[in-house]
């Protein structure tokens, strides 16, 4: 991938098209996710691939799709896309996104960026030369009440920040015999439950609190599945130190029975503590000395930015697919040169694969490490 950033890319396009056509590379759940906000936010689906040709026949006819590509190397290089989502598995990623990058394309690449830091450093590199709007679908930053908690830390309402924790918890791998491509380390990566989603986490808490993660210490657990084959890790637990002096923790599990989606991380400031729940995402935890508060979603009385976010008004539940809707519009926003707010870029999705590593590499010798 290195010599990757060598390579010119073709240059953007200086006029974008009213209506963005838009393929996505993969047929499984995150990929009809993608394309969902895709036609949430009015682009036409040009096409799609899968695995195989007859799969990504399939797909098509199952989700209305015109054409199905025989290939993903096809669909990214094709005259008739101007965006590419990458929804496969993660050791395809660097390959397919140098390849739509280098053809031209906008692209939306699945985290983690790569499975090497230094293939996603490269990748960051390549997009950065290219003129192109490279973006990961870091989507928990399109929670309107988690831009509220970024809005009251950054104008002061919070205070210093002094320690930021939280967990985020799964049971999808929590039975021997629960498996899925992401375990095996060939096809997911060195890192399996961190990778895919404490990387959420940390990137959330960082934009939240504008904070960068530079110091931890981790440590990691791995079940055994039927069929004792490979997989990687199924727990971590950090402890870290931040760029301006905070501290924090957070645990990351794949196999806590009960726990779907539990994204929740706390933000203490020295005037007040901010505390958010993705499976509970209409209200933020206000808390201090003298009072705590649910402040709940309401566009009339949020942030700018949370108000922007909040597409229906108060009482109306959100969740993750506007979230997703959310992420799309400002991918195509900022493809046109009219983006309110940056989306999350391969330079963000790089940092955390470098994070990742260091994970990894503390709960391998037990000790404290840099994040570069």
């Amino acid at each position: 991938m290195e010599a990757l950033v060598g390579q010119s890319a073709s240059p953007a396009q200086q006029s974008p098209p009213s209506a963005l056509r838009t393929a996505i590379v993969g047929a499984g759940m995150i990929g009809r996710v993608h394309l969902d906000a895709v036609r949430r936010a009015g682009a036409p689906v040009a096409g799609i691939s899968a695995s195989t040709p007859a799969r990504a026949k399939e797909a098509a006819a199952a989700l209305g799709v015109d054409r199905a590509f025989d290939s993903a190397e096809s669909l990214v290089t094709s005259d008739d896309v101007d965006v590419v989502h990458l929804c496969t598995p993660n050791d395809t990623h660097a390959p397919l996104a140098a390849l739509a990058l280098r053809a031209g394309k906008h692209v939306v690449c699945e985290k983690p960026l790569a499975t090497s830091s230094a293939d996603a450093d490269a990748l960051a590199s390549l997009a950065a030369g290219s003129g192109l709007v490279a973006a990961v679908p870091f989507v928990y930053r399109y929670h309107p009440m988690a831009a509220e908690a970024r809005a009251r830390v950054s104008d002061g309402r919070a205070g210093e920040v002094r320690l930021v924790h939280g967990h985020y918890l799964q049971d999808w791998l929590s039975e021997p015999g629960d498996t899925n491509w992401r375990v095996d380390p060939a096809a997911g990566g060195p890192s399996r439950a961190f990778a895919d989603i404490g990387s959420h986490w940390c990137d959330l808490v960082e934009w939240v609190t504008g904070h960068r993660i530079t110091e931890l210490t981790a440590v990691s657990q791995t079940v055994e599945r039927d069929g004792g084959t490979p997989a990687t890790e199924d727990v971590v637990q950090v402890l870290f130190r931040t760029d301006r002096a905070a501290t924090g923790s957070v645990t990351v599990s794949q196999i806590s029975p009960g726990r779907k989606n539990r994204l929740w991380f706390e933000v203490d400031g020295s005037r007040t503590s901010l505390a958010f729940d993705q499976e509970n995402p209409e209200s933020l935890f206000v808390g201090s000395r003298g009072e705590n508060a649910a402040v709940l979603r309401d566009p009339a009385t949020l942030s700018p930015e949370a108000a922007r976010l909040s597409v229906v008004p108060g009482g109306h539940p959100m969740g993750y697919l506007d979230c997703f809707a959310a992420f799309v519009r400002d991918v195509h926003s900022a493809i046109r040169g009219t983006a309110a707010a940056p989306c999350p870029t391969f330079d963000d999705a790089a940092r955390m694969v470098r994070l990742t590593e260091a994970v990894l590499a503390s709960a391998a010798d037990r000790s404290w490490k840099e994040v570069s």
